[in-house]
């Protein structure tokens, strides 16, 4: 692998893993959770998520579609940072990073059909498609020639795999350093939720039909979804996250933000992340320094697919974090800002003493 440096980051103590023992079982560890916040401080409780605002910009893609765009920082910065958000979730993911991250400009974008961008045709709700959403958010926010480093996470990344590979000319001219997190280069179809293999192997070819069939009646199951907020808060701290310490705060932030996204949405996203492969492009992505975080507990894109993507990099940090989830933006935020700020590093040396001069 040439210069990859790689890390292992193990936390103290063991996760506690969380039975399925029905509804009732559900909405006691739900009171649970909110009972601890009474009983110990929540160093969380009173960060302001969801209220961090920037510049804002309506990019047009090229089908003609707003994409929601906001910038922070210095027009004359001397790096730009493009914020690449995962499947059901909006800019507001990148919470931590947005507020720690210092002498950078940083751009964030909200994905076609979530957040405040607008809703996309069905047909348009595919990888291909939001690689050249981002390409328009940086012909929108980058000078020609200005390094731009591109961070994803889980469908952003993958995102930013699709932009390689529809614009290779990019990578080692404007895209100087990309930052892989939670995501996968394909194979996703494999991908078990964390059930033993042989379920797993039974509930897949059921998902894709089940997810269009709550399409066809969304404001039905979005109304449901608004009366299930309890269990809705145990099953997203199961699949999300795995340090059992994390905040109940940012556990309610993320299931807001997927209760915030219709589910017909989520039914026709679905079926392009599980077609999902741009390994061919990681080639193209692999012309410039790369930072690669995947968490040993994640469910949905799993370590072993962020260890293939460093594996096939020729300069690549990977960082695996053993007890985390599938959001390592929230769930360790330390982690994956100091590694932006490596990166930034990496790209353009002196970077924070240049802007501070």
């Amino acid at each position: 692998m040439g210069s990859r440096n790689r890390r292992r980051i193990g936390i103290a103590g063991a996760v506690a893993g969380v039975g399925a023992a029905g509804v009732g079982a559900a909405v006691g560890l739900r009171h649970l959770a909110v009972g601890r916040v009474r009983l110990r401080p929540d160093p969380d409780a009173g960060e302001p998520f969801g209220e961090l605002r920037g510049r804002e910009l309506t990019v047009e893609a090229d089908d003609g579609l707003p994409l929601h765009v906001e910038v922070d920082g210095a027009d004359d910065a001397p790096l730009t940072v493009v914020f690449c958000h995962g499947y059901t979730l909006n800019q507001d993911s990148w919470h931590y990073q947005r507020r720690d991250l210092r002498g950078l400009r940083t751009v964030f974008w909200d994905q076609r059909s979530h957040g405040r961008s607008g809703r996309g045709k069905p047909t348009h709700a595919t990888i291909g498609q939001t690689g050249e959403d981002l390409y328009a958010v940086l012909r929108a926010t980058a000078r020609p020639g200005e390094p731009v480093i591109l961070v994803g996470h889980s469908m952003g990344g993958m995102s930013i795999m699709a932009l390689a590979g529809r614009h290779p000319e990019l990578f080692g001219d404007q895209v100087a350093g990309v930052a892989l997190i939670n995501t996968s280069c394909g194979d996703l179809a494999e991908m078990t939720l964390g059930l033993p293999l042989v379920l797993a192997k039974l509930v897949r070819p059921l998902a894709p039909r089940t997810l269009r069939g709550l399409g066809r009646r969304a404001d039905l199951v979005d109304r449901a979804r608004g009366l299930g907020a309890d269990l809705a808060f145990v099953v997203t701290r199961r699949m999300a996250f795995a340090d059992k310490h994390v905040s109940p705060t940012v556990v309610d932030f993320l299931e807001q933000m997927i209760r915030a996204t219709p589910i017909d949405v989520i039914a026709e996203f679905y079926p392009a992340l599980a077609a999902h492969d741009e390994a061919a492009s990681l080639d193209v992505v692999g012309k410039v320094p790369v930072l690669v975080v995947a968490g040993g507990q994640d469910r949905l894109t799993p370590a072993s697919h962020g260890r293939r993507i460093a594996g096939a990099l020729p300069d690549a940090e990977l960082i695996e974090v053993d007890e985390a989830g599938h959001v390592l933006p929230l769930e360790y935020p330390g982690v994956v800002t100091g590694g932006l700020r490596r990166l930034a590093e990496r790209v353009r040396p002196g970077y924070e003493e240049e802007r501070s001069a």
